[in-house]
């Protein structure tokens, strides 16, 4: 926590304060001259107070591959690309903003609320823009797995994907579902480089219950696993080193076929691998009862604190987490017990006699024990300098700390939803407001990204927060100063709430740790609780300075700059001049 204040306080410190500084330290981080337009960007994003000025590598790393594409090129593969469903085609064009109307071969019910909102970003700027298009992805799911071959041969592949190829494999090759034709996880691990594990056919598909059970992490950890602390999450996970562990990732088995050529296509999130382009969700400009931090049903806009917010001290000391079994398709089906929320609850919520075997992966994985016991490090209330261990059961540590619920069930189920019901834990759905009562907050993938962790930074409670997605704001936000980084095997939460709250009532029951509470070891467990609320108020913080709207609006705006300059065809006119 001390290294990540210091860490994200230097960079504050380090960021540009004039225009020169910024064009200077531009041409540092990418070696050419900022796009046409940087100017008026610099004016808009001061105008705002935005805070991170010199922070866009995120941009240059997901528009790289694009610079071997001609503008040609790129202007044909967008156009292309307008015609797969789930896809809008957005055009900039004299200072105004429309969808291109095109009929396309595969129509669903997927509504276009991202290009919608993208539009909306728009609004502020777009007299400044020049003209072009963009092919807003209306999925949640990234969609783009260039095979690794494509990528550093580009002069050879374009040739294979010029002209009426390109269109044939895009178009009349492409299917919306994969039809028992592929999987996601065999498009991805083509993009994996020569030689890794996952090119190899019986790495890439080994059974994960031969591995040890710590799939998500490179190398096997010890027994003291419970107690090891991530320092961030995991979207910079490989998989393609550790095949095995696409087993516990829903999004390897969407039911929606990747693109496999370098597409431009515009996405709110992206995992590793994919070669998405990242854009601001919708979910985040909102305002929605479900999405958003103090929504008013009546006015329908925002108040600064929501009517359910409850005061830090009246805050209960549980972990808390509600939400639908969402979180991948079935191709191939059976894989579901694995994904990342069924594994969440089914090791929080059950005893070890109750979980068939693939439920139990996450309880092996995470205590590499055959008993479902969890052990607790935790000072002595006797001598508050002095850490013990204790070994808890964990049916007995989750009544004492967790609150965690499916609400409704989605997609499908080994068995059927009766399977599924006997193997988690279901309560009511409840409003988002509900969530202020509790001083920690799990934020879980779903589909893809999570649309509630905006919301989760908005409101007083500290966010605990496992995911393999990047998103666009990724590298303005630092772990363990606004949020607790949760792993993707997630075996530390007991340990992390231990640490902030002290030991549980059947902890310190174990430990037969009957004496009275020094005065010094109340005043400990004060300051980690003080801690914990610094998180919680980083985080708060955070969102209200660079989660706003006007701080997407900076990051859409510098995007479009960048990305019309790989629009046109004479892109060294598109640089700024001095």
């Amino acid at each position: 926590m001390d290294d990540a204040k210091i860490a994200f306080t230097s960079r504050l410190e380090k960021q540009s304060k004039t225009f020169s500084e910024a064009v200077a330290e531009y041409k540092r981080r990418y070696g050419r001259d900022p796009p046409r337009g940087f100017d008026h960007w610099w004016e808009f994003a001061k105008e705002r107070d935005f805070k991170l000025v010199d922070e866009f590598d995120a941009i240059d790393e997901d528009l790289a591959p694009f610079w071997t594409l001609s503008g040609e090129e790129l202007r044909r593969r967008t156009y292309l690309l307008g015609h797969l469903p789930s896809i809008t085609l957005v055009r900039i064009q004299d200072g105004n903003v429309s969808e291109v109307p095109i009929t396309q071969a595969y129509v669903d019910n997927e509504r276009g609320h991202r290009s919608r909102g993208f539009r909306e970003l728009l609004e502020k700027f777009i007299e400044k823009l020049p003209n072009m298009d963009l092919a807003i992805n209306s999925k949640a799911e990234s969609r783009v797995l260039v095979p690794w071959e494509h990528l550093q041969f580009p002069n050879l592949t374009l040739r294979d994907l010029s002209g009426t190829h390109f269109a044939k494999k895009i178009l009349h090759d492409f299917t919306p579902s994969w039809q028992d034709n592929g999987s996601v996880w065999e498009a991805y691990r083509r993009t994996c480089p020569p030689g890794t594990p996952a090119r190899q056919l019986y790495s890439s598909y080994r059974d994960p219950t031969v591995q040890k059970m710590n799939a998500l992490v490179g190398n096997p950890r010890s027994s003291d696993d419970l107690f090891a602390f991530v320092k961030t999450v995991d979207d910079d996970y490989d998989f393609c080193a550790n095949p095995w562990a696409h087993y516990t990732q829903g999004h390897f088995f969407s039911d929606w076929q990747t693109i496999p050529v370098l597409s431009p296509l515009f996405s709110p999130s992206k995992a590793k691998g994919f070669a998405d382009i990242r854009i601001p969700s919708h979910y985040y400009l909102g305002p929605s009862a479900r999405y958003t931090y103090a929504y008013d049903l009546v006015t329908r806009g925002v108040k600064e604190i929501d009517d359910m917010e409850v005061p830090w001290d009246q805050k209960r000391d549980f972990i808390f987490w509600r939400g639908a079994t969402t979180g991948g398709g079935s191709t191939p089906p059976g894989f579901t017990p694995t994904y990342q929320r069924h594994r969440y609850l089914s090791s929080l919520n059950l005893s070890l006699d109750s979980l068939s075997y693939t439920s139990l992966r996450f309880i092996r994985m995470a205590h590499e024990s055959a008993a479902s016991n969890v052990t607790i490090v935790h000072a002595s209330p006797s001598r508050p300098n002095t850490f013990i261990s204790t070994t808890v059961p964990a049916k007995d540590l989750n009544n004492d700390i967790m609150d965690v619920a499916f609400v409704s069930a989605v997609g499908e189920y080994p068995g059927g939803e009766e399977a599924l019901r006997k193997v988690h834990r279901f309560a009511r759905s409840v409003p988002l407001g509900e969530h202020w009562s509790y001083k920690y907050l799990v934020d879980l993938d779903g589909m893809s990204y999570s649309a509630r962790f905006m919301a989760f930074l908005a409101s007083d409670s500290a966010v605990l927060k496992s995911t393999v997605y990047k998103e666009y704001f990724s590298d303005w936000i630092q772990p363990w100063l606004h949020f607790i980084p949760l792993s993707s095997s997630y075996p530390e939460i007991y340990n992390i709430h231990a640490y902030f709250s002290g030991p549980s009532a059947s902890t310190m029951a174990v430990a037969n740790m009957t004496v009275e509470k020094t005065a010094k070891w109340e005043t400990v467990q004060k300051e980690r609780d003080m801690q914990l609320r610094q998180i919680a108020r980083a985080g708060k913080q955070w969102k209200q300075t660079l989660g706003r709207t006007v701080d997407m609006e900076v990051y859409v705006y510098r995007l479009c700059l960048e990305y019309a300059r790989l629009w046109a065809d004479d892109r060294d006119a598109m640089r700024l001049v001095l």
